[in-house]
């Protein structure tokens, strides 16, 4: 029972076994969940809550449940997904709700931070590319994403305030 719920976790309720690229509908629904989530007006500790714990469960059952999938980092693994797109999107709903920002400016904040996760992702530049090629365990799966969603954030905040000045 443990490991069926552990794969559930890991693969986002099996979100990581749709079509032939997961990573990036994973990214997509996360990103419709936070909007989601700014709509109603959830607490920004709630969530980074939860961000937590799914950080720190997902690093532990990837190691515990290596040997269910293919590979380390096997396709079907998207909760790292989640947590990567999560961090530009965190950063920006709490500056945004505090500011009393509307929905539609943070959509397109949103809709940036996945292009922006997405690019960083896949391209893999350093160091992200060295934590993908030498850490093969859950530390490695989880912490490349989250390098990519701090570039990420780190872009889009410099796009802000260049934008900002015009």
């Amino acid at each position: 029972m443990f490991k069926i719920f552990g794969k559930l976790i890991l693969t986002m309720f099996n979100i990581g076994k749709l079509g032939k690229f997961p990573g990036t509908i994973a990214s997509g629904i996360t990103s419709l969940l936070y909007i989601i989530f700014f709509y109603f007006n959830i607490d920004y500790q709630i969530l980074f809550t939860f961000f937590l714990l799914f950080f720190f469960a997902s690093i532990y059952l990837i190691d515990l449940l290596k040997n269910e999938f293919k590979e380390i980092d096997s396709r079907e693994i998207v909760i790292d997904e989640y947590l990567g797109q999560s961090i530009p999107i965190l950063f920006f709903y709490f500056i945004l709700s505090e500011a009393s920002a509307s929905l539609n400016f943070f959509i397109i904040i949103v809709l940036i931070s996945f292009i922006g996760f997405r690019f960083f992702d896949i391209l893999k530049p350093y160091p992200i590319s060295y934590i993908d090629n030498n850490f093969k365990n859950g530390f490695g799966v989880v912490f490349d994403d989250i390098i990519a969603g701090v570039f990420t954030t780190i872009v889009l905040y410099i796009f802000i305030i260049i934008y900002d000045k015009f």
